[in-house]
Order: C-alpha cells, then sequence, then structure tokens
C-alpha cells in the first residue's frame, strides 16, 4: 500500500494549470475546470497505479491544464503486456467515472445539467486519449501494436510519422467545423509541439531503449526471435532491428551460410563497454 500512497507525492501540478483554475473562478467556470482536474487525476492515477504495481520507476505524474502525463524511466523495456495494462488502465477509469456520475443522477445527488456536463466531458477526454497520436495513450497503442512486427526503431517512427499525418488531417476537419475554437488550437499547438521533440530525440530513445536493455532493466521478453545477419553488417545496424519484448540470438552469415552467433548481451557489451560502434559484426566472432 505504501508504493501505492507514495504516487501522491510524485503528481506535479504544472503552474498554467492554478492560473486556468484561477481564471475559471472569475469567469464563473470553477465547477468546469474542477470537473476537468478530477477527470485527468483519476486517469493519470490509474496509470500510475498499474505502473506500481507491475514496479516501474516512476518519475512523476504531470497535470497540465488539458491533460497529464505519467513518466516514468522503463523506455520501452517492459513487457507489451504490462505495457498494454498500464497504457489501458488510464482511458477505463473514464468508464467507472461515466457509471458513477449516473448512479448520483439517479440518485439526485447531481442535476441533470451537470450530470449531462461532467458525462460528456469524461467521455470527450476518453475518446480524445484514444486518438491513434503521440503521445496521447492511443498513440502509445499504436507504438505497441506496430512493435509486434517492427523493430522499435522502425516502430517509433512509424508511429510519429502516422500521428502526424492524423494529427494534421482530424485539425483541418475540426477547424472546418470549428474555425475559431481556442480549445482546438491550444491542443494542435500541443501535439505539433510534443511531436516535434519526441521526432527529434527519437535515436536518444533509441539508444535509451538498449541502456535499458543492456543493464538487464527489462521484463522477461515474450518470445525469442533470432536475427539472422551477413558478416559485413555494421554492428550499429544489428541494433536496429532489436525488437521490444523480443530475446535476440544474433546468427551470422557468411557467403549465404551461417558462420556463428553471438548474444544479443554481447553485441550491447561490444557498442557500449568496448565502443566498437563501427565495426562489422562478423569481427566480434573473434573477439568474443
Amino acid at each position: 500500500m505504501n508504493e501505492y500512497l507514495k504516487l501522491l507525492f510524485k503528481i506535479n501540478v504544472h503552474p498554467t494549470l492554478w492560473i486556468v483554475m484561477g481564471i475559471s473562478v472569475l469567469t464563473a467556470h470553477f465547477t468546469s475546470v474542477i470537473m476537468l482536474f478530477m477527470i485527468v487525476f483519476i486517469h493519470e492515477l490509474g496509470h500510475g497505479i498499474a505502473a506500481a504495481h507491475f514496479n516501474w520507476r516512476i518519475k512523476s505524474i504531470k497535470l497540465l491544464p488539458f491533460g497529464g502525463a505519467l513518466e516514468t524511466e522503463e523506455h520501452g523495456n517492459k513487457t507489451l503486456k504490462e505495457d498494454l495494462i498500464v497504457t489501458l488502465s488510464g482511458p477505463v477509469q473514464h468508464l467507472w467515472l461515466a457509471g458513477a456520475s449516473f448512479l448520483l443522477y439517479q440518485a439526485s445527488f447531481l442535476s441533470y445539467e451537470t450530470y449531462q456536463q461532467f458525462f460528456y466531458m469524461n467521455l470527450s477526454l476518453m475518446v480524445f486519449n484514444l486518438l491513434p497520436v503521440w503521445p496521447l495513450d492511443g498513440g502509445k497503442l499504436l507504438f505497441m501494436g506496430v512493435s509486434l512486427y517492427r523493430s522499435f526503431l522502425e516502430a517509433h517512427r512509424f508511429t510519429l510519422i502516422f500521428s502526424a499525418a492524423f494529427s494534421a488531417i482530424s485539425v483541418l476537419l475540426v477547424t472546418l467545423i470549428q474555425p475559431f475554437s481556442l480549445n482546438v488550437w491550444i491542443i494542435a499547438a500541443f501535439l505539433v509541439f510534443s511531436l516535434v521533440m519526441e521526432w527529434k530525440q527519437r535515436y536518444y530513445a533509441f539508444i535509451r531503449f538498449l541502456l535499458e536493455r543492456y543493464y538487464g532493466r527489462g521484463g522477461k521478453p515474450d518470445m525469442l526471435k533470432p536475427i539472422i545477419v551477413d558478416e559485413n553488417e555494421a554492428i550499429y545496424k544489428v541494433l536496429e532491428k532489436f525488437r521490444r519484448g523480443c530475446k535476440h540470438p544474433i546468427i551470422i552469415t557468411k557467403n549465404g551460410r551461417e558462420s556463428g552467433s553471438l548474444d544479443e548481451n554481447e553485441i550491447l557489451h561490444a557498442y557500449f563497454t568496448d565502443k566498437m560502434t563501427n565495426v562489422k559484426i562478423g569481427e566480434l566472432l573473434y573477439s568474443y
């Protein structure tokens, strides 16, 4: 239980949220902001409780004026099953919130107007979070789905490109309907900023993924997936083939025939510890 209580000390309320709440008091929209704050808080706490259950290293739970974010130090090395549960543990909170608000309305604790406002806001946040756009929960689900068939680097790149295209089309359609909606432009700006920053740091994210794997901080692999490469393949090109949730024996071939094999840890050690960043993979057979 202590691990779950510690989550409360990891909550980080962004300064702009306090400003928004102050403005809401002056403009008589305080009830709406409190509803939004409560929904976002419970959503992110759902992620946090699931992550704590699996002993993830949680940095913070950020609450923003229009959403939140759970920051961890796992970097894609937990099993896809764990990642799926943690990711879905946010959106599922909206289901019981909708049910609870209905029961409170039926028991006359909430007026119809308050219930309707809360239900619409709760449903809207759930649908928005499940859009296939990074860094939303839907974008993370997309990343996990593509990771079943592609390497970490390829899946991450595809997710960001798809997210950018989906966001652009969605924003265009919404602005045609509500061209002067301030909320749409704020959300669009947030998504653009997040995608640009993630794209710039995509290789940094990949290196963190490899480092966490090298230090053995990931979960038990879901499957054994051999990687077959020619002896002249550069070591960094082999690392770019690494996938989430898989353990990789490296099968090295020469002239189309197997000439030896290496464990993935041997390659990671050569790359990070021995600084053999540009050697051909075949050269490692004589070193290990």
